[in-house]
């Protein structure tokens, strides 16, 4: 069982940056691979990035490259999404999760485990 709380969304204008924190509980953090994901508002949940259990493969989104960094501290048992040069289509709630099977790919990612999520709002 892993319990996954984010943190750090936030109001920003464009072109603005804001990291946002993801704390595990358990043991098994870095067993699973860790991902995050959207929603915007009258839309369906998107996958914005993710990470190997070792921290050493990243995956993300088209939409996302060049801006979004996904990191992780497995001492720490947090995952991060460091995201920069914001525009307003990034306006969503942000979601974290765990995938016990280690896939960081998209359309591999098997989120076992979500966050409750934390609202990212950018004002043009």
């Amino acid at each position: 069982q892993v319990q996954l709380v984010e943190s750090g969304g936030g109001l920003v204008q464009a072109g603005n940056s804001l990291r946002l924190s993801c704390a595990a509980s358990g043991r098994t953090f870095s067993s699973n691979s860790m991902g995050w994901f959207r929603q915007a508002p009258g839309k369906g949940r998107e996958f914005v990035a993710a990470i190997s259990r070792s921290g050493s493969n990243t995956y993300a989104a088209d939409s996302v490259k060049g801006r979004f960094t996904i990191s992780r501290d497995n001492a720490k048992n947090t995952v991060y999404l460091q995201m920069n040069s914001l525009k307003p289509e990034d306006t969503a709630v942000y979601y974290c999760a765990a995938d016990p099977s280690g896939m960081i790919h998209a359309y591999q990612f098997n989120a076992m485990y979500w966050g409750q999520g934390t609202q990212v709002t950018v004002s043009s």
